[in-house]
């Protein structure tokens, strides 16, 4: 067999507890949630539906009739949708729209608009809850008998059993602990038989295998204790719940027919409990649903070995259970007298000792290291350990004296366990622990000190220096050069503009003009005589050519 198909077999086996435990885990973590987060989801859920119709009322700026008459049928969509009633009928339609007009007639939807954004907003809240109480209260006074008024408010999920109720998620909690009880009594007897290692090689039933199925008993009943309180606390819940909204509207009933005047907080608690039993009542559902889910993980007993393999492995072995195992360790308790370099807690002497949280979920941590994996509740009547902040229980005296001598070692045990059998992490709630184990190492690692190295290749054996001044072109020392020539001629000059001329101040120096005079030479002039000369034969003459004649006359004549 390859490594590969190895592999492939650890993963997905034909039967696999450890892997059915760890689905199982991963399913409830899906699908559980505490009270307090779905009744959260559920307020969300509504208010998401609400949320979109009620802005649309707040923002409106209906003025005409016919806009004021559809804003006014939307304000009954928005009380129908708070009130939570799924897929209402025409009737309940006219019952909610006459119980808003007996508050809220449509006449005063002008008043309405003029309101800010954040009072209409709040007045509709109001409305809603004001308007759902009067509707519940007409249609329990529609009604001749008094119980039948009652189931007629009633929301519908609640007049329908349950899917899975209280007593079967109980019953199927002692069948998980009764197999449980099973698979510890025939480790008990294996772990501290002389064959161990036999047993673990081959056999009927192997030891591995056994602590695995006893692993994934032990988990699922951990989850169904927790489904089951939650039922309970549901059930209980909407018992109180009916019961005090049938005295309320009894209350009310009496007050009407005696003509008292009906006040608006009376009617305000109706539609609040109404509305709480409707919470409650999706709620109620919700544990044996989970429980349904988780059925599929759950290794039985047939599918490990058959009945005859169990017996004979049992022998003569006597199944204890949990409460029995838990009254035959109480006789020795610790005496912290004795113990005083250790802190013990014991019932009695420590004010909240039944809340103390449990490391390992209240198994003994001693007892799962010295046996290779047997599981056994603690008994914290013995006394509880607090090292570290924490609180640990034992199965017995010896283990809690054994354990409280090197407590460090046998919790890194513990840890070391787990990590063989991951199953065990969340069975142990130790998921948390290891999540901060790893950030806290994350923060280590990120918090060491760094400095910055340099290292030398066998390209550059010897350090370099580059000096930046240096030019190897010899073009940009040609520019360079002609640049500090223009510098040499440069001159500074400043101008001023028109922007510039007020933010700074200037002077200037002038020389006013002087009325002066100068002497020269005495201006002379002389005549000269104006020369003229004729010039013949321009036209052309038939004897000779052209002549001049000279006709300047002197100055003097």
């Amino acid at each position: 067999m390859g490594p590969s198909l190895a592999k492939m077999e650890k993963i997905a086996p034909t039967l696999n507890p450890s892997l059915d435990t760890i689905k199982m885990q991963i399913n409830f973590t899906r699908n559980y949630r505490t009270r307090r987060d779905f009744l959260a989801a559920i307020c969300e859920a509504r208010e998401s539906r609400v949320r979109p119709v009620g802005s649309d009322i707040a923002e409106s700026k209906a003025k005409s009739s016919q806009e004021l008459y559809a804003l006014y049928h939307q304000i009954i969509t928005y009380i129908l949708l708070s009130s939570g009633v799924d897929s209402p009928s025409d009737h309940m339609v006219q019952e909610v729209a006459a119980a808003l007009d007996s508050i809220f007639p449509a006449a005063n939807m002008g008043k309405f608009m003029k309101l800010l954004r954040s009072e209409k907003e709040r007045h509709l809240k109001e409305l809603a809850m004001v308007v759902t109480g009067v509707w519940l209260f007409n249609r329990v006074c529609g009604q001749a008998d008094e119980d039948a008024s009652i189931r007629a408010i009633i929301p519908s999920c609640l007049q329908n059993p349950p899917r899975v109720t209280c007593e079967e998620i109980e019953e199927e909690l002692n069948t998980c602990q009764a197999l449980v009880w099973k698979y510890t009594a025939v480790l008990e007897k294996l772990v501290h038989s002389e064959d161990v290692k036999g047993l673990s090689e081959g056999g009927a039933a192997p030891l591995l295998l056994l602590k695995q199925a006893l692993y994934n008993a032990r988990q699922y009943e951990g989850f169904l204790k927790l489904l089951l309180t939650d039922a309970q606390v549901s059930e209980k819940r909407v018992m109180n719940l009916q019961s005090e909204l049938s005295s309320h509207l009894t209350l009310l009933i009496e007050a009407v027919q005696s003509k008292e005047r009906l006040l608006s907080g009376a009617v305000f608690k109706l539609s609040k409990l109404w509305s709480e039993l409707q919470e409650e009542a999706e709620m109620v559902n919700t544990p044996g649903e989970v429980m349904l889910g988780l059925q599929p993980f759950l290794s039985s007993e047939a599918q490990i070995f058959s009945g005859a393999d169990f017996d004979k492995l049992l022998g003569g072995s006597v199944v204890k259970t949990d409460a029995e195992r838990m009254t035959e360790s109480t006789a020795d308790c610790i005496d912290p007298e004795e113990m005083e370099n250790q802190d013990w807690l014991l019932p009695g002497r420590t004010e909240g000792f039944n809340e103390l949280p449990l490391q390992y979920n209240g198994f003994c941590g001693y007892t799962l290291v010295k046996t290779g994996g047997l599981l056994l509740p603690g008994n914290p009547l013995i006394g509880l350990l607090r090292h570290k902040g924490k609180f640990y229980s034992f199965s017995s005296k010896e283990a809690a004296l054994s354990f409280s001598c090197m407590p460090d070692y046998f919790v890194s045990m513990v840890e070391e366990e787990s990590k063989r059998y991951p199953e065990l992490i969340r069975l142990f709630k130790l998921h948390e622990q290891f999540v901060s184990t790893y950030s806290e190492l994350r923060t280590s690692l990120d918090a060491r000190p760094k400095c910055e190295v340099s290292t030398q290749t066998d390209t550059e054996p010897m350090e370099t220096f580059s000096d930046q001044s240096v030019e190897w072109n010899e073009w940009e020392l040609r520019r360079e050069a002609v640049k500090l020539t223009d510098l040499r001629t440069a001159v500074t000059h400043s101008a001023q503009t028109n922007m510039s001329h007020v933010r700074i101040e200037n002077s200037t120096q002038t020389w006013l003009p002087k009325d002066d005079g100068c002497q020269t030479r005495t201006d002379g002039e002389s005549i000269v005589p104006r020369p003229h000369v004729y010039v013949g034969g321009l036209r052309g003459k038939r004897e000779g050519g052209m002549g001049t004649i000279n006709l300047t006359r002197a100055v003097d004549e």
